[in-house]
C-alpha cells in the first residue's frame, strides 16, 4: 500500500498551503536524482515525494485525500490521472459515487452505471494543474525580481540576475530588458524555472522589473519630463541652453520673458518602445538667481520690479 502522503511530506493533516510547498522545496532538494546519481533509493523517494505533493497542493485532490484515503488513489483522482481500478480492495465500496459523480444525467435521468463509467474516464475535475494521462508533470515557476537602471528602462539593455535556484545552487543569468519597459513589468523566461521530474517541461522564470528614479528626470507614461535651470538674464532675454536627452544633448530654445514654471515640448524625445511609439519631452524653465549679488545688482532689480503692471499672484485664489 502507498505511504501516506503527509507522512511522505513529514507535514501534519493540518498543514497550510506554504507548509506543503517549504516540505516540497526541501525534500525535492534533498533527494533529487541529480544530486544522487548513484543512489537508487534517492529516486524513488523523490517520486514519492513529488506524487505527494501533486496531490496535497491541489486544493480539490487534498479534499478527496483527505476523505477517502488511498481509494482516492485508486479512483483515479491521484498524482498522475485516471488509471481506472487495477485491483486489490474494490475502491467503491468506501465511496458515496452520488457525491463524486452527481445524482444522474442532467435533466433528471437515472444516469446509470454506464453514466459512471463515462464520467469516471473523464476524470475528476480540478481546480488545480492537471495533466494527461501519463504525460510528466511540469516544473514550477520560480518568481525573482531585478532592479535596473531608469537609463537602462528607457533605452532597454542587459543586467545580470543571481539567484538560488531549488536545488540550493547559486545561479546567474542575463536578462534583456526591452526598451521603454515600466516599473513593474513581468519578463517571462521560458524554461528557466524549477526543473520536472520524470523528464517533464521545466517551469517559467517570472522576473518583475523594478525602476531606478533618476536624479533629474521623471516619467509619466511614455513622456519624460526635466527641470531646466537657467539664468535671470536668459530668461528675460532669451537664450539657447543645452539640455540631455535619451537621443543625446539638444539645444533648447529659451523663449524671451519666460517665467520659472514653464514647459516647453520636445516632440519624439520621449521614450521609444520597440512597436515605434514614441513619448515626448517637457522641459520644465526654473530661474535661478546668483548667490553673491552685491547691494549695485540688487538697486538695479528693485528699479525692474518698479515697473511692472501686473500682480503675479492675482491668481491665485482658495
Amino acid at each position: 500500500m502507498p505511504k501516506d502522503y503527509y507522512e511522505t511530506l513529514e507535514i501534519s493533516r493540518g498543514a497550510s498551503a506554504d507548509e506543503i510547498q517549504n516540505a516540497y522545496r526541501q525534500l525535492a532538494r534533498e533527494y533529487h536524482p541529480d544530486l544522487n546519481p548513484d543512489d537508487k533509493r534517492a529516486k524513488e523517494k523523490f517520486q514519492e515525494v513529488q506524487n505527494a505533493y501533486e496531490v496535497l497542493n491541489d486544493p480539490e485532490k487534498r479534499k478527496l485525500y483527505d476523505r477517502y484515503g488511498r481509494s482516492f488513489d485508486q479512483m483515479g483522482g491521484g498524482p498522475h490521472g485516471s488509471e481506472g481500478w487495477t485491483g486489490g480492495a474494490n475502491p467503491f465500496s468506501e465511496v458515496d459515487l452520488n457525491e463524486i459523480f452527481g445524482r444522474g444525467a442532467p435533466g433528471g435521468g437515472g444516469g446509470g452505471f454506464a453514466d459512471i463509467l463515462r464520467q469516471f474516464t473523464q476524470g475528476a475535475s480540478t481546480t488545480g494543474r492537471r495533466h494527461r494521462r501519463g504525460a510528466a508533470p511540469r516544473g514550477h515557476n520560480l518568481r525573482h525580481e531585478v532592479t535596473v537602471s531608469f537609463h537602462t528602462a528607457v533605452l532597454g539593455g542587459e543586467v545580470p540576475l543571481t539567484f538560488i535556484d531549488t536545488l540550493g545552487n547559486q545561479k546567474t543569468i542575463n536578462v534583456k530588458i526591452p526598451a521603454g519597459i515600466t516599473n513593474g513589468k513581468k519578463i517571462r523566461l521560458r524554461g528557466q524555472g524549477e526543473p520536472a521530474a520524470r523528464g517533464g517541461a521545466a517551469g517559467d522564470l517570472l522576473i518583475t522589473v523594478r525602476t531606478a528614479p533618476h536624479p533629474c528626470f521623471r516619467r509619466h507614461g511614455h513622456d519624460l519630463e526635466l527641470t531646466v535651470p537657467i539664468t535671470l538674464i536668459e530668461a528675460a532675454l532669451g537664450a539657447k541652453v543645452d539640455v540631455p536627452t535619451p537621443k543625446g544633448t539638444i539645444s533648447l530654445t529659451i523663449p524671451p520673458r519666460t517665467s520659472s514654471g514653464k514647459r516647453l515640448r520636445v516632440r519624439s524625445l520621449g521614450v521609444e518602445t520597440a512597436d515605434g511609439t514614441k513619448g515626448d519631452l517637457f522641459a520644465e524653465v526654473q530661474i535661478v538667481l546668483p548667490d553673491n549679488l552685491d547691494e549695485a545688482q540688487i538697486e538695479l532689480l528693485r528699479k525692474v520690479e518698479q515697473g511692472r503692471i501686473t500682480d503675479p499672484r492675482a491668481k491665485l485664489i482658495w
